[in-house]
């Protein structure tokens, strides 16, 4: 189904998979050539319109096209998006005949010429339901192959025959047969051509030329020689995919799992694709084993080649190909002739070149490659406790969407003070521009962000700043390109793409769960759990990466398929053991690989089930236990946009949840969810009547993001900021390529942007220069710099939330006893649009400290009862005092900004200077700059100790300026 070769953009986790159906249709004229108008009619009654629940007789061509040689297949450009067909192509309803109609030009619909065939079919707007797939010959002048079929491949024993047989439309032509680039016969003059190929002795691909007048129509077929494979067993310690010769590198050995398989050749550029008996894999002799392997010799150490599997059954079920070539399933790096010629060269210099007359991904082996020189190689992970994750899409973090982007901006994470980076996936995935959901290849980075050694750059680079890594990996599904789904698909219209048949050890046949994109993995086959095992020890072992954040893990269980008892989405919801168990088992695998890896689940579920995760294995010497995603978008939103009711933030908290250790990843913002920010503009709450005050103002609605950081960093496990919530982010989640946002918040978002690729105003902007949303990423950092640090932020706590002033004591050991350290934090915020005088509540009478002034010097009666906050702000109050925590710029220049303030490392200015000078709280000068510094220039102060300084510049005018820095 060309869905499954075009669906680069599905990525929205509430579809299901469609609905086929097989529609009648008709073509008018029957015969028509590229520019002459058409008329497709398609019989209402063969379509149940009910049952893909179209209403308003709303139904969409969907049609793609091939060139004369039906290659070069090319997306209709009016098609739109397959979750949001574009209206362009909706069919006209005709209520009398009860049909629909379309009608258009192949050369003007499909924007190109020398179009050999079309393929269509119809489908619903979002693509819940859509016909089979229908394709119709263009042109007076047709060729059609009778024997053996177009785009076959045809299983013979070494010295036997093919016979070959086409006719053609509107006259004689000429008939031109090449096997392997080598003409064997031609007929100059006939309509009706026969030709029987004898004593074949190797694998042939053959190309039958047939030109009239000035047109030339190419069908291509195949013919695969069983080579009457050895059998031998298997040498010990080889894993699937490439295994490299550590002592020899003119040598490295295949290995393929191919269950029902009868015999498989390696093509590749070390035999000039064309393989021979020397290059058939040998099969695993071991019992019960279904691995095929294949030892290759007189390689050059360094050298790039490629290769594919040719894998073959002799005997296929039906709708099945004989033949598929496909890239490794285990392959670690592929070149596509989809993708590649997307890619830029500064993200990936010297990108090896596709080889030219091949289809489909191929792998890239090449021995003798240099280690990465690591330089830290004992990476100690902040606690679970204390983790503050940033999660990053990498396409929409800077310009060049790569890897060196954050490389270059790690200042920008490290002044930040969180201590982990989540980034959605990174595995080679169908397209360019993407979430990265969608993948094909697991083992495999996507090259549009970059060379393997520019990510292994990026997590040592985080490493040495102290910063965790953690990748988020799509393993309940895979896409069309998949070899794993190619390898046993149906595919009954020879196009090379297809769903899983059900012959195949890896996918089901249709998905077993409600919230099923792509082709849904089978948690129960063994293969399954190998393939998943061998992807978690790669990213593990070779990239050191410290966790996993496992995507949409609803859908690892088999229990749900769409005519269970009750429903598939109530199933779905529901508690399963076998998801259960199937979890544990793979948490417990990257265990053993790294007892403090980070096992992180995004499946936003029922507590009985989250908890058998968030408290297995706790009481081991090393605590493990799963954490658990805790979407709390909804209630913080309501606070941030000023509205009361549905504010219950209680289960930002692990205890809410039934959890024994904190290992909630609470957050308020994630990529699946709506900027809060544009909500706050869109719909927040105002005082219309003095004192004015409007969260729809932008500034205004800025000024309480800060407070949402107190409320939301501070409440002890680890937490997740969504990348540039820090900096009041408002593009919405449905903003378009254009900068159109596509969805009216009517309850029907029509929207077909969420996955557009995003705006970067954060740095075209210069944000970080902007006081009011600086501002938020001076305090978050801050916070998160306390919430570190700080202890007490691992104790206990109780959330009083409902209101607009929710109020969050933490405490370790008894919340009422007094202590010498800082062991009491109450946290209290004002969501209102209006000033309110709060109760603190203290738990004791004795003196408390404002944590937001540095000097310590701001401390309240314990006795207190009425604390006034003016709207949008929030107080922290600890027992002790704490310079972990200050005023929000402590700028004394009003012309003259320090950004980050406080600083962990280095801190830039507002202006172009030509000295600056750092004093410690004495007057001794500690550090001095002289130059021409430019505004934006990093001030390393990461050898001073943490302190408050005293910043003096002064520029080439001579005008000086005197600010306060705090270093952390």
């Amino acid at each position: 189904m060309k869905k499954i070769t075009f669906l680069l953009f599905l990525l929205f986790k509430l579809s299901g998979l469609s609905q086929q159906q097989t529609v009648t249709y008709s073509i008018s004229p029957a015969t028509y050539n590229e520019g002459d108008p058409i008329t497709i009619t398609f019989n209402g009654n063969s379509i149940n319109e009910s049952t893909w629940g179209v209403t308003g007789n709303a139904l969409y061509l969907w049609a793609w096209s091939y060139d004369l040689n039906d290659t070069n297949e090319l997306n209709c450009p009016t098609n739109g998006a397959w979750a949001s067909s574009n209206e362009a192509n909706k069919l006209t309803y005709n209520s009398g005949p009860d049909t629909y109609t379309i009608s258009f030009t192949p050369t003007t619909f499909y924007a190109r010429t020398d179009i050999g065939r079309i393929g269509f079919l119809i489908k619903t707007k979002t693509g819940n339901g859509q016909s089979q797939d229908i394709f119709s010959e263009v042109g007076f002048f047709q060729v059609t192959l009778n024997t053996p079929t177009q785009n076959s491949a045809t299983v013979l024993t070494s010295g036997g025959s093919l016979n070959i047989t086409a006719s053609n439309t509107n006259g004689n032509a000429s008939y031109v047969l090449k096997s392997n680039g080598t003409t064997i016969n031609t007929n100059a003059s006939t309509s009706s051509y026969v030709f029987n190929h004898t004593n074949i002795t190797s694998n042939q691909n053959y190309e039958l030329s047939v030109t009239q007048a000035t047109t030339t129509i190419v069908k291509k077929f195949a013919v695969i020689v069983n080579p009457n494979i050895a059998s031998a067993t298997i040498p010990a310690g080889l894993v699937n995919g490439i295994n490299y010769n550590p002592s020899d590198p003119t040598k490295a050995t295949l290995v393929l799992d191919a269950p029902l398989k009868d015999f498989i050749y390696v093509a590749g550029s070390f035999n000039n694709w064309q393989p021979n008996a020397t290059y058939a894999m040998k099969k695993d002799n071991t019992p019960s084993s279904t691995k095929f392997w294949l030892e290759l010799t007189g390689l050059t150490a360094g050298q790039i080649e490629t290769y594919q599997y040719w894998v073959v059954d002799q005997t296929p079920i039906s709708g099945t190909p004989v033949l598929v070539k496909t890239a490794d399933p285990f392959s670690t790096l592929v070149l596509s002739p989809f993708d590649d010629p997307g890619i830029p060269n500064a993200s990936y210099p010297n990108l090896p070149t596709y080889p030219t007359g091949q289809e489909r991904e191929v792998t890239v082996l090449q021995t003798g490659q240099n280690s990465y020189p690591w330089q830290v190689t004992n990476f100690s992970k902040p606690k679970k406790e204390d983790l503050v994750i940033y999660e990053v899409l990498i396409r929409d973090f800077d310009a060049d969407r790569n890897f060196q982007d954050l490389i270059d901006k790690i200042s920008y994470f490290k002044n930040l003070n969180i201590n982990a980076i989540e980034l959605m996936p990174v595995m080679e995935y169908e397209g360019n521009e993407s979430w990265g959901y969608n993948t094909a290849f697991h083992m495999a980075l996507d090259k549009y962000y970059g060379t393997s050694d520019k990510f292994k750059e990026l997590v040592d680079v985080c490493h040495q700043n102290g910063i965790a890594v953690i990748l988020d990996i799509a393993l309940n599904h895979a896409f069309g390109r998949n070899p794993m789904v190619r390898m046993w698909m149906n595919d009954p219209d020879g196009d090379g793409w297809g769903s899983p048949s059900s012959e195949n050890p890896y996918f089901n046949t249709a998905a077993r769960h409600s919230y099923n994109v792509g082709e849904d993995f089978n948690h129960q086959s063994p293969y399954t759990q190998n393939y998943v095992k061998q992807v978690v020890n790669h990213w593990i072992t070779e990239y050191k990466i410290d966790g996993f954040r496992w995507d949409l893990t609803k859908g690892f269980t088999q229990n749900c398929p769409s005519n269970v008892t009750g429903g598939q989405e109530s199933c779905t919801n529901a508690y399963q053991a076998d998801r259960v168990d199937i979890l544990k088992a793979y948490a417990d695998y990257s265990w053993t690989l790294d007892e403090t890896h980070y096992v992180i689940f995004e499946h936003l579920g029922t507590d009985n089930e989250e908890q058998q995760w968030a408290n297995y294995r706790l009481t081991d010497a090393i605590p493990k236990g799963i954490m658990m995603w805790g979407k709390m978008t909804d209630p913080y939103n309501q606070l941030t946009m000023g509205y009361s009711s549905n504010s219950n933030i209680n289960r930002m908290g692990h205890v809410s949840r039934g959890f024994t250790s904190p290992r909630l990843v609470g957050y308020a913002e994630s990529h699946d969810e709506e900027r809060l920010m544009y909500k706050n503009l869109q719909f927040g709450n105002a005082q219309t009547v003095s004192p004015f005050y409007s969260v729809k103002d932008l500034n205004t609605a800025l000024s309480r993001m800060p407070a949402l950081g107190a409320v939301t960093l501070t409440i002890p496990g680890p937490k997740m900021i969504w990348h540039f919530g820090d900096l009041g982010m408002n593009n919405s989640i449905w903003t378009c390529n254009n900068g159109v946002v596509n969805s009216d918040y009517d309850g029907n978002n029509d929207g077909d942007c969420k996955l557009d690729t995003k705006p970067q105003p954060q740095w075209t902007n210069n944000w970080l220069t902007d006081s009011n949303r600086s501002q938020i990423y001076n305090t978050w950092a801050r916070l998160n710099q306390l919430k570190i640090n700080e202890p007490v932020f691992e104790g206990s706590y109780n959330i009083t939330s409902g209101s607009l002033t929710p109020r969050i004591s933490i405490y370790t050991g008894s919340e009422t006893a007094t202590g010498a350290s800082l062991k009491n934090v109450i946290i209290l915020a004002n969501f209102d649009i209006v000033s309110q005088n709060v109760n603190p509540s203290f738990p004791y009478s004795e003196t408390w400290y404002d944590l937001m002034d540095a000097t310590g010097s701001t401390s309240i009666s314990g006795a207190t009862t009425s604390v006034t906050i003016p709207a949008g702000g929030f107080k922290i109050y600890g027992n002790q005092k704490s310079i972990t925590l200050s005023t929000n710029n402590l700028t004394l220049d009003s012309g003259l900004t320090l950004y980050p303030n406080p600083a962990n490392n280095s801190f830039s200015i507002n202006k172009n200077i030509e000295a600056l000078n750092v004093y410690d709280v004495t007057g001794k000068l500690v550090k001095s700059f002289k130059g021409s510094f430019e505004k934006g220039y990093l001030f390393d102060v990461s050898n001073l100790p943490k302190s408050i300084y005293i910043i003096k510049t002064a520029n080439n005018l001579g005008e000086q300026g005197t600010n306060k820095l705090i270093k952390l």
